[in-house]
Parts: C-alpha cells; sequence; structure tokens
C-alpha cells in the first residue's frame, strides 16, 4: 500500500532526498525501528508541470452577459456532469457502486483496491504503483506503493507504533522534516491485519497532515498514504478517513 539513523553512510546519502511524493524501493524485511536499506530515490517531478495542467472552463475576465446566460452555463454543466458519471458508471461498473463523491480504484494484478475523490487526477510518479492528486492542492493525494517481502503478516515487523514511527521518518518524510506521529492502531479487516495511523510532516513551508495504511498478503508489502495541507486538513480528513479506510488487500487473480 502510499520517511535516520542506524543506516549505512551510503544509505544515509540518498535518504536526503526523499520527499513525500516519490517512495523510493527498500526490502520490506528492512521496514523496523532499527534499520532501513533503500536504493537511490526516483527523480522527483516538478510540482509545478502538474499544476498547469489544471484548465479553466472560462477564460479570464469572461462575465455571462445576463441572468439568462448564467442559468445556461450551469445548465450545461450539470449536464457535463451528469453524463460524466453516467460514462464512468458504464465503463466501470464499480463506479455505480462506489460511496458518493468517490471513485473506485481496483488492481487485480497486486492485489488491492481503494477509493479517491472524485476530481483527483491519476499521475506517473517514478517508485510508487499508484498515485491520484488534486492538481491544484498538489499536497492532496493518495499514493500505494508495493514492495517484496518474505514475510507473512504486518506484526512479524513490530508493534504498530513502531513500524509507523520508522516508515514516516525514513521513507515517507523528507529527513529535513520535523515528523510527528499522532495515533497508530492496529485492525481486522476479513481476517487480514492492517496498520493505520496518522502523522504531520512538517517542512519550513508547509505542514503536511496525512493518513497511512500498511499491510502485507501476496508476497508484498502494501503502504497506502493520503493527506493534505495542514490548513485544509478540517475541509479533507473525512474525506481523507475514508480512502484509507475503503483501503482492501485481496489475493491476487
Amino acid at each position: 500500500m502510499w520517511p535516520n539513523s542506524g543506516m549505512h553512510a551510503a544509505a544515509m546519502a540518498t535518504t536526503r532526498s526523499l520527499s513525500l511524493h516519490g517512495l523510493p524501493s527498500p526490502t520490506a524485511d528492512t521496514l523496523s525501528s532499527s534499520s532501513f536499506h533503500l536504493r537511490p530515490p526516483a527523480p522527483i517531478p516538478s510540482w509545478g508541470a502538474l499544476v498547469v495542467r489544471a484548465v479553466s472552463l472560462a477564460k479570464p475576465g469572461c462575465k455571462p452577459k445576463n441572468s439568462d446566460d448564467t442559468k445556461e452555463s450551469s445548465r450545461r454543466r450539470m449536464l457535463l456532469a451528469a453524463g460524466a458519471a453516467m460514462f464512468l458508471s458504464w465503463s466501470n461498473p464499480a463506479a455505480s457502486e462506489a460511496k458518493k463523491g468517490f471513485l473506485p480504484v481496483t488492481d487485480k494484478k497486486d492485489g488491492y483496491s481503494f477509493l479517491y475523490p472524485f476530481g483527483w487526477q491519476e499521475v506517473v510518479v517514478q517508485g510508487q504503483d499508484k498515485v491520484y492528486k488534486d492538481v491544484i492542492e498538489p499536497l492532496e493525494s493518495v499514493s500505494v506503493n508495493t514492495i517484496p517481502t518474505n514475510k507473512q503478516d504486518i506484526r512479524e515487523l513490530g508493534p504498530p507504533d513502531q513500524v509507523a514511527e520508522a516508515l514516516i521518518r525514513k521513507v515517507l518524510a523528507a529527513p529535513t522534516q520535523k515528523t510527528k506521529l499522532i495515533e497508530a492502531k492496529e485492525s481486522d479487516v476479513d481476517g487480514r491485519t492492517y496498520y493505520t495511523f496518522e502523522f504531520t510532516a512538517q517542512a519550513p513551508n508547509f505542514t503536511r497532515h496525512a493518513l497511512g495504511a500498511i499491510a502485507v498478503a501476496n508476497g508484498k508489502f502494501y503502504t497506502l498514504t493520503t493527506g493534505a495541507n495542514e490548513r485544509r486538513w478540517e475541509k479533507m480528513k473525512d474525506r481523507l478517513h475514508t480512502v484509507v479506510d475503503s483501503f482492501k488487500i485481496e489475493a491476487r487473480v
């Protein structure tokens, strides 16, 4: 499924370029509070390149000439939205069953599924399996990462707080960021154990408030991470909890 002491000197140098948005590929068996062995991190894409993809529906300075134009514009937007929803339902039957305001993602090859907020767009980030984000608010995103492991259960790696703390400090946040683990807990869903956690990562110009879920299955360590800028946390937290709660691991098909 979605960050330094104790590391070799070479690994220490590579981790200094990690960010919230580009996970390297460590070996899951080293995910403990004592040590991580990481490969060199993938190049981090510019968020500016993502933001410019946001398209305005109207030209700057253009306003409806009268109330009839406004009503017509509103009616067209409603029809377009309805048409898009119908298309999604036809092309993806699971979409019609998803929670209102969310769209489903199912990866049968790697054996996982989750929901993400309607309006987020899929982007490609090297080192990540799946990434969806809001192109206007780049800190609002969800990412899934999988790495191989010979463990059979997440509990083999340690208790929730220790595993989450190590993952946050050494993978999910840059070394220069100040991190705080707010909560970590264990849950059982359909006979499978998940660790879920909440944390903040403070950088000089922003603080990201995030949630994560991790599990071991199918010979993989799964990490899902979602979050938002701290200033938007109260507005986004219910949606982000929905994303984390929707994360499920299934046997690979």
